[in-house]
């Protein structure tokens, strides 16, 4: 069991990174030919920085839009990223590359918040599932992967909580770190045959399998946004994707041809 738990954390986690890099690479190549940032946008790159991460860590777009979608949204992510830190000393060896980052992750205040970020991210998770249901507008573009999506992190949350603060589901949390650094070191060692902790690897890589084709992967798409990326400066400088460089320096250099291969006004 141990090696086919394994097998498939490793499958799943190589597929969720390389969709990743994939539709990051497909994002970065699609062409934005217009200078569309939303207004009031701002006129520098430290302004563009700053917009950003309103964006990510605090969802300003979001805000402005739904506060309470925001706020269900909200307190996901941010429980979602408490669990993930909490999460790295199962991967992360004291004596090795990144042991210096274990006097971080093993601070108190870090755990206790992962601990609890199980809550966070039920309650978040139950709001937007309830607004899927209950808000008419959002029932009738959602399909039934949308509810599902929810539902499947809802479940590795739960799992998650179940071993957390159910003493009968409680798991060996030592060998469960000596499993997964028997992964990256190659040296596989024994997995706690606990049916919670089997279904919570089991989901975990699920998840891992579905986002990167899915409507999930909205992680490296914020940072490619036209409307959010874009500096406010059409009438400082010319805007002009990549793409059409090329066209735009033949119609410079070369007007008389450009302007032999374009219909006249009779055949248009």
């Amino acid at each position: 069991m141990s090696t086919l738990i394994a097998a498939v954390l490793v499958f799943a986690t190589l597929f969720m990174i390389g969709g990743i890099i994939k539709k990051a690479i497909q994002f970065s190549k699609t062409p934005a030919p217009l200078k569309i940032p939303v207004t009031p946008a701002p006129k520098s790159t430290g302004g563009v920085v700053v917009r950003m991460a309103k964006e990510v860590i605090l969802f300003s777009a979001l805000f402005r839009a739904s506060k309470w979608t925001w706020l269900f949204g909200w307190l996901f992510h941010v429980s979602l990223a408490l669990a993930f830190v909490r999460h790295l000393r199962y991967i992360i060896d004291p004596e090795g590359m990144f042991g210096f980052l274990m006097p971080v992750i093993s601070l108190w205040i870090v755990q206790l918040a992962g601990q609890y970020a199980a809550f966070g991210m039920l309650i978040g998770l139950g709001g937007l599932l309830a607004r899927r249901f209950l808000v008419a507008r959002v029932r009738y573009i959602s399909a039934p992967s949308d509810y599902l999506m929810l539902v499947l992190i809802m479940a590795i949350a739960f799992s998650g909580f179940l071993m957390s603060f159910v003493s009968g589901f409680s798991v060996d949390i030592v060998q469960v770190k000596l499993f997964m650094l028997g992964i990256l070191s190659f040296n596989l060692q024994d997995l706690p045959e606990d049916t919670v902790l089997i279904a919570h690897l089991v989901l975990v890589a699920i998840l891992g399998l579905v986002l990167p084709i899915s409507k999930l992967l909205h992680i490296p798409g914020v940072f490619f946004a036209p409307t959010r990326n874009q500096v406010d400066n059409p009438r400082e400088k010319r805007h002009i994707a990549d793409w059409a460089k090329p066209l735009d320096e033949t119609r410079e250099n070369y007007p008389e041809l450009v302007a032999s291969r374009e219909p006249k006004a009779e055949e248009a």
